[in-house]
């Protein structure tokens, strides 16, 4: 018989839902908030009003294009955490509600191990090249920086985290300073192109284990505006290019830094990426690099499975069908995971 999951993500500013039916992917509908790039950053309060309005055009829209109905689930996986508690609330309810009414099972996510999962995502017609395990994972996005080992599509251990800021994080401050829209990292992504990487020397941290830090760099990168700019007040926008460039230079060579560190240590050469700074041309790039010269089987996103989105939680919520692993209707979110 086959397994058809509803699949709802709210943790920060886009209200996804999609359709997974035994694996595979049948619709992954989103819809984002403009109105925070107003404000430079997500703000929590605006998100979790727009996620009220969105959650139920959207789930409609993911029915429609699945080309299944209400009747056809067998279970609602839902983000749990980490995220906005607010966002979270909403389609942790929305969730609950939809299962409550219909007698379906709910199943609880870590949005965390589903970007990871977005490796094991099918597509009908499309052929297919799935990890083994054990599997290593570079999670980066705008709030988190993690490599992660998993051992099964259920079981994951953070071999290193961010002891502060996260790289998304550190792109989408930095490009503020220098006059980029949020979210920062593309449009610093698309200038680095034109740019000299060597252009400026920013500091790198120097952590002991497989930890990352970016608060330096950032403190780093502002000093070195601050500096130059008494002398030249035009010197961003005479060297936004280099500056672009530089800066993407040192952080992907953190990341790949420590992902090759994490390789080593574990001997495991089944690696990947995920997560929004993922989409990243300078870290693809990077990867595909060291995956050649160290010989990994690699495994990189789609654009479309970078960002959050709900069919990651639909093939995590997938597998914990499988085995059984249901939550209650009591659960409630959790803004830390």
């Amino acid at each position: 018989m086959a397994v058809t999951i509803l699949a709802i993500e709210s943790s920060c500013d886009d209200t996804s839902a999609a359709v997974v039916r035994d694996g595979y992917i049948l619709s992954n509908l989103i819809a984002g908030q403009e109105i925070h790039r107003l404000y430079g950053g997500v703000v929590p309060e605006l998100a979790s009003r727009a996620h009220q309005a969105n959650i139920v055009p959207v789930v409609d829209q993911a029915f429609i294009k699945a080309g299944v109905k209400a009747g056809d689930i067998n279970a609602v996986a839902f983000t749990r955490g980490p995220g906005l508690l607010g966002s979270l609330l909403v389609g942790t309810s929305f969730a609950k509600g939809f299962a409550l009414a219909r007698k379906l099972p709910l199943i609880e996510v870590n949005h965390l191990q589903a970007h990871v999962l977005v490796h094991f995502i099918m597509k009908e017609g499309k052929e297919h090249r799935i990890p083994s395990f054990p599997f290593l994972c570079l999670l980066v996005s705008g709030g988190h920086t993690r490599v992660i080992l998993m051992k099964d599509h259920l079981t994951m251990e953070v071999l290193g985290n961010t002891i502060d800021d996260a790289a998304g994080e550190a792109f989408d401050k930095c490009g503020k300073v220098m006059g980029f829209p949020y979210p920062a990292g593309p449009g610093i992504d698309k200038l680095a192109k034109e740019g000299n990487p060597k252009a400026f020397k920013f500091s790198k941290p120097y952590i002991k284990g497989l930890d990352f830090s970016f608060s330096g760099l950032k403190t780093s990168f502002l000093y070195l505006l601050r500096d130059h700019l008494k002398n030249d007040p035009d010197f961003i926008e005479n060297n936004k290019a280099d500056l672009c460039a530089s800066l993407q230079s040192t952080i992907v060579n953190i990341l790949i830094s420590r992902l090759v560190k994490a390789s080593q240590e574990t001997g495991v050469n089944e690696i990947g990426i995920a997560g929004g700074v993922s989409a990243n041309s300078g870290l693809r790039s990077a990867v595909m690099e060291e995956a050649a010269n160290r010989g990994w089987n690699l495994f990189i996103p789609e654009f479309s499975f970078t960002t959050d989105n709900a069919a990651m939680i639909g093939i995590t919520g997938y597998y914990k069908y499988l085995r059984g692993e249901f939550t209650s209707q009591d659960v409630a979110p959790l803004a830390r995971f």
